[in-house]
């Protein structure tokens, strides 16, 4: 939770940076409402019946939610909107790896009508404020693609309407899958002409950036397409806004990239990083099969039960860490009345936290490093012969701090040993010890303690304050330590880029 934390504030200060208000909406949603909004993917919704028998599901993401309160509030025509909330999927677990029936989503949307591809771009520049902050600087890849370029190339192929969604599903699995098995499922299982497939497949493995796009514009054959048109049309301006936000180096045109969800009507993009993908199987290795595990059904591979945790699947990557796109017509669905344009993105936070709890445990200092709490000072107290404890004094010198604004904490034993109490604050990271002695109290004096100095350091025994001066004291010195670390921070962070070969 402390890690956790740590993502949500980053992602929330990131958010109200940009403008953002919060709403929140109910975990029940009526069935209606969730049905036919998320393609194949419809299978996932916990469906449940309340006792007057009326039909409800838990909410599958906050997207839906959001598009069915715009509706109830016909006076909100524009809004820029967060939501931190939890989503439940009948999925199947793999605990390590952020793939969980219950987990957080970030949402960041914007909603109204505005000049085209400017909000897009916005949501673009803000993932890419997000993932740096998160410390993720030269290590994420935002993919993105649009739906009307997408269309376009399945009409061009041939691709019949009423299957446009089921093949673009398909295509959608390329990132985890190789086109031979794409391919199999378009034709065996979805009943798609080879001849057809084949043509999509010379399109969908293309990527790339404003080269790409210009190539898609100089085909022949999506220039007839009014889709195709349109959508490298918006790309083109898109492309031209992220260059001024400087995130168009972190762009990556993957014409594969088709977001399963039926309600996208434009750009759609999501966010990959190493921890993605699965790694690629080696020796002959089955994917999906556990090591001793014998392959069943003719040698196809053992299948996993939904209440299988797949943590040392590895065929298993985390996905995508965050995901969205533009889906004018939903908020229409809910209203039958005029739509509300809406562009947004989605940040998994379990899949985030995933990747950055092994990333910290691999680096120097791993995952220990992390404080549990933040108290900032920790009042003692030690004496010789005849030591009382100096519990109520300690109570005060805590007040006085809690007064004050300052965390603090001290021990719960009347008569507490000194090195006991050193041991709790140490075992917590508190950088300040507060000590008291029956002879410096005497004298209205108190000794402050930073932790952790090393031998020979001119304050390594502390320095004695006044005692009604110590408050002044803790907060300059506290100050102090945050710059010390951001200054270090900010060290580290130039010392990764520089590794990869990323300038500042």
């Amino acid at each position: 939770m402390v890690i956790r934390d740590k993502i949500f504030n980053t992602i929330t200060q990131v958010f109200k940076r940009h403008g953002a208000v919060t709403i929140d909406t109910p975990v029940f949603e009526l069935k209606e409402i969730l049905a036919g909004k998320y393609g194949e993917d419809s299978k996932l919704i916990y469906d449940l019946a309340d006792q007057g028998g009326e039909l409800c599901s838990l909410r599958y993401d906050l997207t839906v939610p959001f598009a069915r309160w715009l509706a109830m509030h016909s006076d909100v025509q524009a809004i820029k909107r967060y939501h931190i909330a939890k989503v439940y999927r009948r999925d199947q677990p793999a605990m390590t790896k952020g793939r969980m029936r219950e987990f957080y989503q970030c949402d960041f949307d914007i909603a109204g009508a505005y000049d085209a591809m400017l909000p897009d771009a916005e949501i673009l520049r803000i993932t890419s404020e997000i993932f740096e902050a998160l410390g993720w600087a030269g290590r994420y890849t935002i993919k993105i693609n649009h739906r009307k370029i997408l269309d376009g190339i399945f009409g061009v192929c041939g691709v019949p309407a009423d299957k446009l969604r089921a093949i673009s599903s398909a295509v959608d699995k390329l990132d985890k899958s190789p086109w031979d098995e794409v391919r199999r499922e378009m034709t065996e299982d979805k009943g798609l002409d080879p001849a057809v497939a084949d043509k999509i497949g010379a399109f969908v493995v293309r990527k790339g950036g404003p080269d790409l796009l210009a190539s898609l514009q100089a085909d022949a054959t999506l220039a007839g397409n009014d889709a195709a048109v349109k959508g490298c049309a918006d790309m083109a301006l898109l492309f031209e806004y992220l260059d001024t936000f400087g995130v168009l180096d972190k762009i990556s045109f993957d014409l594969s990239l088709a977001r399963g969800l039926d309600y996208y009507t434009g750009v759609i993009y999501e966010v990959v990083t190493e921890g993605s993908a699965p790694p690629a199987s080696k020796g002959g290795e089955t994917p999906g099969v556990r090591k001793g595990e014998k392959k069943a059904n003719g040698g196809k591979k053992a299948a996993l039960g939904p209440d299988d945790d797949r943590s040392a699947d590895p065929s298993v990557g985390v996905g995508s860490v965050a995901a969205g796109g533009r889906y004018d017509e939903l908020v229409g669905m809910f209203s039958g009345k005029a739509n509300v344009p809406c562009v947004g993105i989605s940040f998994g936070v379990d899949r985030i936290f995933s990747i950055t709890k092994a990333r910290m445990e691999a680096e120097a200092g791993g995952a220990a490093a992390v404080r549990l709490n933040e108290v900032d000072v920790y009042v003692m107290a030690f004496g010789g012969k005849g030591f009382t404890g100096l519990l109520k004094e300690r109570m005060q010198v805590a007040r006085a701090l809690w007064d004050g604004g300052i965390k603090a904490e001290f021990s719960w034993k009347q008569k507490p040993k000194l090195p006991q109490q050193f041991k709790a604050a140490e075992a917590g990271g508190v950088p300040y010890a507060v000590i008291l002695g029956d002879d410096e109290l005497a004298d209205g004096k108190v000794r402050l303690k930073r932790l952790g100095l090393p031998e020979g350091h001119p304050e390594k025994d502390g320095v004695l304050v006044p005692r009604d001066g110590l408050l002044g004291e803790v907060r300059g010195r506290l100050k102090a330590l945050e710059e010390e670390e951001e200054a270090r921070r900010r060290e580290d962070l130039e010392r990764k880029l520089e590794s990869l070969g990323v300038r500042s």
